[in-house]
């Protein structure tokens, strides 16, 4: 058993090595750190976790003696002594000439979440066969995890490593070295953030894209219609969404611009034999204040909970019908009500049809409450996030929903 600060995976090493001293005292304070367990006489691990209570997580991979990993779980400290078993990630390969992760290998997934709910997906022919997914039928017992005292945890890969028997665990020998290999090392999971939100709304920034790799160049934004939000409360969500909607943000009451992001590039069309330029509309914005953005938000619904999201994953809402909408909150009953009406009763006086160039296809208006509904398309059904953009004091700037991906979007 060693310690260290951090895990290297692709060489399978230790990152900063610790003295088990200085291991306990980093768990005392919070900070990150690993232990890997070996084998008498084997150079590599059969199971390694990482610990870091700061971000309320704890994490384990369990290796087979062919140096493949073919467990991986998280677990998430939500109580102050409980760590919920939050994801669980299992590989049996066909043999042992079979590749780490090979696509076509059995896997199954397990997530949990507080309040008994959870998903048990299965993928016998891996990623290139069927999926089953099924609620597992788990006790509460064995969806928690008591949090172990430092030196104190349980092993979790003797049955995936066909260990018989008891098992004993010894520090190894320890010796002060240099800090290991620069690799990639193992970090707790961070949430999703804006990526490159705020170089959306900037004329003339050059970007570069999994989509759009070259000749790209952010344009002027494009003026939509004016939102009118009298309750003070914002209203984002799939306007054909059940009950109350699924993100409300505090503003001040006012009426608000709202703009389309426009983004031009250029290519060489090959089929044609000809330049092709084009623009797209990669995000949406509400304007609340021409102050500059000084930090991103991410907004939260009702049950969000930070500490539950796996590494680079967001919470929005959703949408089955590449819809979203910005809304009075406080007048959703009646505009959602209206917004059903025009789209799927065909209601000429529901709502208002808007120029789809702009953005916005379509109005729905509560006059009594004097309140607006603007509905907006996106590129696909999923979960789209919603960010607050901040300014220097804290109060709200604007709010922006990406409706199309862009993956790997950098500034140039």
């Amino acid at each position: 058993m060693s310690h260290a600060e951090g895990w290297d995976f692709r060489a399978g090493a230790e990152v900063g090595p610790l003295s088990p001293q200085e291991a306990w005292a980093r768990d005392s304070a919070g900070l990150p750190y690993v232990v890997a367990y070996r084998a008498a006489g084997s150079a590599g691990p059969f199971e390694v976790r990482l610990v870091s209570w700061r971000d309320h997580y704890a994490g384990v991979w369990v290796y087979d003696e062919h140096g493949r990993r073919v467990e991986h779980l998280e677990l998430r400290l939500l109580d102050e002594d409980r760590l919920l078993r939050r994801y669980t990630e299992r590989w049996v390969y066909a043999g042992p000439e079979v590749p780490e992760f090979e696509r076509s290998s059995d896997r199954t997934v397990l997530e949990l979440f507080p309040g008994g709910r959870g998903s048990l997906s299965r993928r016998p022919e891996g990623d290139t066969g069927p999926m089953t997914v099924t609620v597992p039928d788990l006790a509460e017992g064995e969806r928690w995890l008591r949090r172990p005292e430092f030196g104190s945890w349980p092993l979790f890969s003797p049955d995936r490593c066909g260990v018989v028997g008891s098992i004993r665990c010894a520090a190894a020998p320890f010796t002060k070295t240099g800090p290991g290999p620069a690799g990639d090392p193992w970090s707790p999971p961070r949430p999703g953030g804006p990526g490159g939100l705020t170089a959306l709304f900037s004329p003339g920034t050059r970007i570069t894209t999994g989509d759009h790799r070259e000749n790209t160049v952010v344009l002027e934004p494009d003026a939509g219609p004016r939102l009118r939000v009298p309750s003070g409360r914002l209203a984002v969500d799939d306007p054909l969404g059940d009950g109350r909607p699924r993100i409300t943000i505090e503003i001040p009451p006012g009426t608000y611009p709202l703009e389309t992001a426009q983004i031009g590039s250029g290519y060489h069309c090959e089929f044609e034999d000809t330049w092709v330029e084009r623009t797209d509309s990669p995000a949406v914005r509400l304007r609340v204040s021409d102050e500059p953005v000084k930090s991103w938000a991410m907004a939260l619904g009702e049950g969000d909970d930070l500490r539950l999201l796996r590494d680079g994953h967001a919470y929005g809402f959703d949408t089955g019908g590449a819809t979203g909408c910005f809304a009075d909150a406080g007048a959703w009953p009646v505009l959602q009500d209206r917004y059903r009406r025009a789209m799927a009763d065909n209601d000429p006086d529901a709502g208002e049809d808007l120029d789809p160039d702009s953005g916005f296809f379509l109005r729905t208006v509560d006059e009594e409450a004097r309140a607006d509904l603007l509905a907006f398309a996106t590129d696909g059904d999923g979960t789209h996030s919603v960010w607050v953009g901040l300014d220097a004091s804290g109060g709200v700037a604007c709010v922006v929903v990406q409706v199309a991906w862009l993956p790997g979007l950098k500034v140039v």
